[in-house]
């Protein structure tokens, strides 16, 4: 028995209800996508994608997204209990791990006793302390992070901390010590999400940064579904930045990808292998080459590659396999913020005994957790499970 879950990262259809708490009113991924663009994603869309509440909608100049007659799969709009928008507590959410206390924020850049705390541990003094997209910020601050050979710091809207060098100035390994000393100042009262490493090259005055970003999370603060499922001795497989994200717990073997394709291509490979087992994959490009540079139409493009792809995974599938396919926030590359926004995420469940139906609209994205563990048989019950399954075992 095969379980597939594939995070297509940042991918929400609408501003949730507390949008406005978060500056995010009016967001809408997808949606805004489609309407910019005229997307179309043939696959996801047979599965259900364009039948789940509130995302059936036509635009002023005749766009529109379209419900199918037949949808192939159980479909839902999940809101998040946890009160964030950011990438780990997402995962921890549908991991089964609702935080009541989410991570620390810094809207308007770090504290000086905070970045004099972090450059003592790192032993470098850092530029930039900035609010800043990793992407502008390198072209803006580069120069300087030449001549000086200090690293560069930026923050966001949501729970990071990031730190970005040239890897001629600070090489790679460096870097990765660097973030780790910073991951260890960044716990308590100043726990972020991620310390996030952000290595990139230079050529004739342009900044281009690398596929060797490495994501450094605090440990998952409660038990998760990976935890259960490896305690239980099921292989528990990561494609992506899955592994961490759970800074490795729960994970039988992973596989780090630089892109999308990458991801994809693992992911065929073991709907093509894998005797058995779970799978955890996440595919970032559309959340940290698109939805964060406001770049609609290369978000358009990624996702019609993984729609293509995800394609062949399901004609893959075995009889008792699932496949889920869900998002962990939104990333709206239309609205002028270039951060996450609050917003719903679909949840599309496919499989040879699922029943094709409207799940409506769930409370939580744990309600992912509660229906792969009864799935492998951890617990007894899960109403979504019951449902999918029309009231079967």
């Amino acid at each position: 028995m095969r379980t597939f879950l594939v995070v297509i990262d940042s991918f929400g259809i609408g501003a949730m209800p507390d949008a406005a708490e978060f500056g995010d009113e009016g967001s809408d991924t997808y949606g805004n996508i489609v309407r910019e663009t005229g997307l179309k994603l043939p696959f996801l869309s047979s599965l259900g994608l364009n039948n789940i509440d509130g995302v059936t909608k036509v635009f002023p100049d005749g766009r529109k997204i379209s419900p199918v007659d037949r949808p192939l799969s159980a479909y839902a709009r999940l809101s998040e209990k946890t009160h964030a928008k950011d990438t780990t507590a997402g995962h921890y959410e549908m991991a089964g791990l609702v935080l009541e206390h989410p991570f620390r924020v810094f809207p308007n850049a770090f504290p000086e006793s905070v970045v004099r705390l972090i450059e003592q541990a790192a032993n470098t003094r850092f530029i930039g302390n900035e609010v800043a997209s990793g992407t502008e910020i390198i072209q803006r601050l580069g120069e300087m992070h030449l001549k000086t050979g200090y690293p560069i710091l930026y923050t966001s809207q949501d729970s990071v901390l990031q730190i970005a060098a040239d890897t001629s100035v600070i090489p790679l390994q460096k870097l990765y010590e660097i973030c780790e000393k910073v991951r260890k100042v960044m716990t308590g009262e100043l726990a972020v999400g991620r310390v996030i490493a952000r290595p990139f090259v230079h050529c004739d005055g342009k900044f281009t940064r690398t596929e060797d970003r490495k994501d450094y999370a605090l440990e998952p603060p409660g038990v998760t579904i990976l935890d259960r499922l490896f305690q239980e001795g099921v292989r528990v497989v990561s494609v992506g930045k899955i592994v961490d994200i759970f800074c490795g717990r729960g994970i039988s073997e992973s596989y780090h990808t630089g892109n999308n394709g990458e991801g994809l291509d693992k992911l065929l490979e073991l709907s093509e292998m894998l005797q058995d087992g779970f799978v955890f994959v996440n595919l970032v490009d559309t959340d940290m080459l698109y939805g964060h540079r406001n770049d609609v139409r290369g978000y358009a493009n990624a996702l019609i590659e993984i729609d293509k792809k995800l394609k062949n995974v399901y004609q893959n599938m075995k009889d008792d396999d699932v496949l889920l396919i869900t998002a962990d926030h939104g990333c709206d590359p239309v609205t002028p913020s270039t951060d996450h926004s609050r917003e719903y995420v679909p949840l599309l469940v496919c499989g040879e005994n699922v029943v094709a139906q409207n799940l409506g609209t769930i409370e939580g994205f744990d309600c992912i957790s509660d229906f792969i563990a009864v799935r492998h048989g951890l617990q007894e019950k899960s109403e979504i499970y019951y449902k999918v399954f029309g009231g079967k075992v």
